[in-house]
């Protein structure tokens, strides 16, 4: 008999700009816990496991999506504080996600910001793997659900390519429990699947094979 899925969930905090992107998260699986955050100065990766800063949250509207026994919101941001000794006021997103996902799990993720070539704010969650609910473009504020888009590994989604400035990779394997990953910060280019054309991005990419 196949046991149950341990219980997982994870918290993960992203802001996204030209000079810096960040990111801070806490995640649980089973009884086991860890903490991390990175953050990309504009030349240089820093990265721990205590985030040496506080960061003041304004959320916008939030999705959510259910697939069997996972859950997960997403909700835009605007991320403010003092990062390493600099003042931030930048586009982000916040991922709440839990529940019993299956024992081998992958998948390709998206999350960026930026503005279109009309000026617009927008906000971008985009999956291949997890929530096929959760594909979601906000447009000035207001999500718009799209269609799952096809991943090119972590080079771009859809018609956005992306160009990586710095990268988070990790492998690690516990025999019962065992995670590789790639999560790199950059820049995008390209359109939404909403249609709109950017005039910049930034944000991340990620590729993630979890045993757990």
């Amino acid at each position: 008999m196949n046991a149950m899925p341990l219980r997982k969930s994870w918290r993960w905090i992203g802001a996204f700009g030209p000079d810096v992107m960040l990111c801070v998260a806490h995640a649980r699986v089973g009884v086991l816990r860890r903490s991390w955050w990175a953050v990309w100065d504009g030349s240089r990766l820093h990265k721990g496991t205590r985030a040496p800063f506080t960061l003041e949250l304004s959320r916008g509207e939030p999705i959510e999506a259910t697939t069997g026994p996972a859950w997960t919101r997403k909700t835009p941001l605007r991320v403010r504080g003092t990062v390493l000794g600099r003042e931030i006021d930048l586009p982000g997103l916040l991922d709440e996600s839990h529940g019993r996902h299956a024992r081998r799990t992958s998948w390709l993720w998206s999350a960026g910001a930026g503005v279109t070539v009309d000026g617009v704010p927008v906000t971008w969650n985009l999956v291949e793997g997890m929530h096929p609910g959760e594909n979601t473009v906000w447009v000035d504020g207001t999500p718009r659900p799209v269609a799952p888009p096809p991943f090119d590994g972590i080079a771009g989604v859809g018609d956005l390519r992306f160009t990586a400035l710095a990268t988070r990779a990790n492998k690690e394997n516990y025999l019962l429990i065992a995670s590789d990953y790639e999560q790199p910060f950059g820049t995008f280019t390209g359109t939404l699947p909403t249609g709109e054309t950017l005039q910049e991005g930034h944000g991340v990419m990620e590729r993630h094979e979890a045993l757990w």
